[in-house]
């Protein structure tokens, strides 16, 4: 313990005496509120595992935004978003399920066999394709056995449609939507999940879940007469940040384009709880999920337009997490209604990360608009660190930041721009491990 001089102890006492007559310090603070929580706590470490300097800049993080630094009272806690698969775990929980669910037979016949009742957006092309492979197979309703031989032609094009949007034929599977609020073939998981309840999703996901998690890494799974991944697994150094961040006093969340009842089941691996999650959500009826999504912003219960993707993210964020009601969720919020830290792999996470107002982290996938931003880092609190597990490799060419990078509401490519309307530069990808 440092000691004072006598001289340096009556310098202290006098300017102590001074501040109190001012009224500007509070006099012999009790015993109590010394011992108060927080004012001796220990701020979490990180462990090692990352690239560069960015485990000392998300140390910075957990250092300035603590709870250690400074302890106030009553205080709320600094917001952490991360994004879901191929942030937190390698591959993809939503595709992990489905894959379960065309093993499985449980995804239904939709009503009159009607496929156009699955998505809004599905094309004529696609609803007869789906009708003319599976209609014949289950009455309307019932649940498809397509993880059967005879199912296999129902697997394959449910799958051609999810995985691809297209049909086998090749015909473009989805059209008319906006570009930067939803993504159909994301949007179609949940809606096939239509006539569960979502206790019977989490079921279903839970059992994918024990499956990928043990299946060794590589492995492939017979989905239909094709092959598809098979397994996933926690990114170690996500799950130690996520638990820093919290014991550091932290909200943490997770905002992700999976079903809302799956990435429950998945999140609770890195302690994340259901009440902290955000994914795509579904209506319901008679407690049982139908092939409508709950809105957000100016979006109403049903519309089907907008989900946790792109500027959906933003408006989903703002809903659930800071409380923003009606068509104000759809804009940038003051920074003291904002995460201070996001966590994103894909250009799908580009506006929420946008959004943190301290640090945003991005896992490399060689995604154009969100590398474009990342690399530019025009405000230097942007860090970017390769996948965990099997990295990519770098990018051969530049991103096409300054041409094609942006994709518009209509789906158009475009340039990158700034918040100030300049153009991105080109960049070259320079964070990846060999």
């Amino acid at each position: 313990m440092t000691r004072l001089s006598p001289t340096r102890r009556l310098q202290a006492a006098a300017v102590a005496a001074a501040a109190i007559a001012a009224g500007t310090l509070v006099a012999a603070a009790p015993a109590a509120q010394a011992a108060r929580p927080g004012a001796h706590c220990t701020t979490p470490k990180l462990a090692a595992g990352w690239y560069g300097d960015n485990q000392a800049r998300l140390q910075q993080l957990i250092d300035r935004y603590g709870s250690c630094n400074p302890y106030r009272p009553g205080r709320e806690k600094p917001v952490a978003v991360f994004d879901w698969d191929n942030t937190v775990v390698k591959n993809d929980v939503g595709d992990a399920t489905m894959f379960w669910l065309l093993r499985n037979g449980k995804i239904r016949q939709p009503a009159g066999g009607d496929w156009t009742t699955t998505s809004r957006y599905l094309t004529p092309a696609a609803a007869q394709a789906l009708a003319t492979a599976c209609g014949p197979l289950a009455r309307p309703g019932a649940p498809l056995p397509t993880g059967t031989p005879a199912g296999a032609p129902c697997a394959d094009e449910l799958n051609a449609v999810y995985g691809t949007a297209a049909t086998r034929t090749g015909a473009a599977a989805f059209a008319g939507w906006d570009h930067r609020t939803i993504e159909p073939a994301y949007a179609w998981l949940p809606q096939l999940t239509q006539g569960w309840t979502a206790s019977e999703v989490r079921g279903f996901a839970a059992a994918a879940r024990t499956e990928n998690l043990a299946a060794p890494v590589g492995t492939k799974q017979q989905v239909g007469t094709t092959t598809a991944t098979g397994w996933v697994r926690y990114y170690d150094q996500q799950r130690d940040l996520v638990k820093g961040l919290q014991k550091a006093g932290f909200d943490v969340w997770i905002s992700s384009a999976s079903p809302q009842p799956v990435v429950e089941v998945w999140a609770q691996g890195v302690g994340v709880k259901a009440d902290h999650v955000i994914g795509i959500r579904n209506t319901t009826r008679n407690g049982k999920l139908t092939a409508h999504l709950q809105g957000c912003g100016s979006v109403k219960d049903g519309a089907d337009t907008m989900i946790t993707y792109i500027d959906g993210k933003r408006c989903w964020i703002n809903k659930a997490v800071f409380g923003v009601r009606g068509p104000a969720a759809e804009k940038v919020q003051p920074a003291s209604r904002r995460q201070v830290f996001a966590a994103g792999d894909s250009d799908t996470d580009i506006s929420f990360l946008r959004d943190a107002t301290a640090l945003r982290l991005v896992v490399n996938r060689n995604k154009n608009e969100l590398m474009c931003r990342a690399y530019d880092n025009s405000d230097g609190k942007w860090i970017v660190n390769p996948m965990f597990i099997e990295p990519k490799k770098q990018k051969t060419s530049p991103y096409p930041c300054s041409t094609t990078g942006y994709t518009d509401h209509d789906g158009t490519a475009g340039p990158v721009r700034r918040g100030d309307t300049s153009v991105i530069p080109d960049q070259t990808d320079s964070v990846f491990q060999n």
